[in-house]
């Protein structure tokens, strides 16, 4: 138990979500369980991870780590049933808490703002039990890395403009190709999502001003008899000198295309057991789905390697992950090292009120807000 890597999870402390202050400490050895000397409360060392709470924690462990590691890879959940003589519900209950958790760590790690140089986005057809639903995804071509992904039961203007809300909230403000389909939804959805809205000081809603630095094609396929017979490619949004630059350095050569994204569709087809085509590992709700999707996708953002995104150095090739190429991590992560993570909570901010700040909340706000340790 290391107290100087732990932070205190309750919404409640002051101290929430800061390390190195010195505010943990031991309570059990035993239970494994902190103290916060600021709130007072205790915690187990699995708060905030899909091992809280679950009895014989010891013996259990590499249990879950060993079924989470094979719903990550495409096996059903029968089989996982059948070859361990667990419960339905059980490996059901553990793949939730997976999937939950690792929505988390794409929110807390992969949402932020960095060059995406180019983005492809895809939408997918999913049967559910009695109904269909629609999955639309976004990548980073330069470091394949999965950007999120949106299910609605409609592929609606809702379902893009979902989705390029959290591309937006990866984007940082500068140039940025878009590459998709030809579903007209995308069009609106990308310039409204890349948009900031201009303060004229007048009355009424403010202007929008979509981003100077931004590109956005199509291709728009034709088909006949359920075959393509022709392919167009269309720029939407930017200049063509512009668009071949940012494809020269994101992909290396080529044109506008979502073959990208179509690869990684596949991907999720063959790791995901009720994306699989004509199978009967159907998902009865659409928050199971949810939590699969965000389940391989941050497995295989931080614990998976890219054959494409090996570097060759002095005569050996330098595995990485996508979340290594992207530069969030170092390494390449574990199944057990992802759901040990921790998530922190937001930092403490003082609440609002009317009159003067009092000095024991100054004191506060000096001590864990000014100077507070990033995590």
């Amino acid at each position: 138990m290391d107290t100087a890597k732990t932070f205190c999870p309750n919404l409640d402390c002051v101290a929430r979500g800061q390390i190195g202050k010195g505010n943990i400490k031991i309570h059990s050895q035993k239970e494994h369980r902190y103290k916060c000397k600021e709130c007072k409360k205790t915690f187990a060392e699995t708060k905030g991870t899909p091992f809280y709470r679950i009895h014989k924690i010891t013996q259990v462990i590499e249990l879950v780590t060993v079924v989470v590691t094979l719903l990550g890879n495409g096996c059903p959940l029968q089989a996982i049933v059948m070859a361990f003589g667990l419960d339905e519900r059980t490996v059901s209950d553990w793949r939730d808490r997976a999937g939950a958790h690792c929505e988390q760590v794409h929110e807390h790690l992969v949402e932020k703002p960095r060059n995406l140089g180019q983005v492809q986005a895809d939408e997918l057809r999913v049967k559910e039990q009695g109904q269909i639903v629609w999955m639309a995804m976004a990548m980073m071509v330069s470091s394949r890395l999965w950007l999120g992904g949106v299910i609605s039961p409609h592929r609606d203007m809702a379902l893009i403009a979902g989705l390029m809300q959290k591309v937006r909230a990866c984007a940082l403000l500068g140039k940025i190709l878009v590459c998709t389909d030809g579903l007209v939804s995308y069009i609106r959805a990308t310039k409204r999502a890349f948009s900031d809205a201009l303060n004229n000081g007048k009355r009424g809603r403010p202007t929008l001003a979509i981003w100077p630095g931004l590109c956005m094609g199509q291709v728009v396929k034709r088909y006949a008899k359920k075959c393509v017979v022709a392919v167009e490619h269309r720029i939407i949004v930017g200049s063509v000198q512009r668009v071949k630059t940012l494809i020269k350095r994101s992909q290396g050569s080529g044109w506008i295309n979502t073959s990208y994204i179509e690869r990684l569709n596949a991907t999720f087809r063959e790791r995901l057991a009720s994306l699989v085509r004509r199978g009967r590992a159907l998902a009865k709700q659409t928050q199971t789905l949810q939590r699969g999707m965000y389940l391989v996708g941050t497995i295989y953002n931080f614990c998976t390697y890219h054959q494409s995104l090996r570097l060759r150095t002095n005569g050996q090739y330098y595995q990485r992950t996508p979340a290594m190429a992207a530069g969030i991590t170092d390494q390449c992560w574990t199944i057990r090292s992802l759901l040990d993570f921790h998530v922190p909570p937001p930092p403490w901010s003082p609440p609002r009120r009317r009159g003067r700040i009092s000095h024991a909340t100054k004191l506060l706000m000096e001590k864990w807000c000014n100077n507070a340790a990033p995590i």
